[in-house]
């Protein structure tokens, strides 16, 4: 009877109540166990909703397997706001630094099509545009575009790990 859960949790405060407990339950997990690692893996997203899966054995033996959440989410809870503007093009609702969005960058990189920071930089900056959100004063598209000048290696310019 082994098998798979997927849930979204919030990072670092998952706990045995819905939506883990009800999942876990019937299985011959330990669930606080599980809960416990959850937190330990998640605890860097501090309440942003974070996808897990948990894999677990007829043993009682488990995985688990964390997810990146959506860039959007990310930006988010870096600039403290809840949504995003309505009409992005002209209202902006934050403003985010270069080092935000390198920390965003990172945090999302595993789970982009970006082989690098400045890669994945110029990504979550796409996504600030469709949230109305600025960089460094400025409206996102032309900030991508001093990117790709390389006016801000020296930031972003790190390679990933391979």
């Amino acid at each position: 009877m082994a098998g798979t859960i997927e849930v979204l949790v919030p990072g670092g405060e998952a706990n045995p109540g819905p939506p883990l407990g009800p999942e876990l339950g019937p299985t011959p997990v330990d669930v606080q166990a599980v809960v416990a690692e959850i937190n330990d893996q998640t605890a860097a997203f501090d309440g942003t909703e974070v996808p897990v899966t948990v894999s677990y054995e007829d043993s009682g033996s488990f995985d688990i397997e964390v997810g990146v959440p959506p860039t959007a989410a990310l930006i988010k809870d870096e600039l403290g706001f809840e949504t995003g503007s309505g009409k992005p093009n002209e209202e902006f609702v934050a403003d985010m630094s270069v080092e935000q969005l390198k920390t965003v960058a990172q945090q999302k990189l595993p789970d982009l099509l970006a082989y690098d920071t400045k890669g994945a930089a110029k990504e979550v900056a796409g996504t600030c545009v469709s949230l109305g959100v600025t960089i460094e004063g400025e409206d996102a598209r032309s900030f991508k575009e001093r990117i790709d000048a390389g006016e801000y290696d020296d930031v972003l310019g790190e390679e990933a790990a391979a």
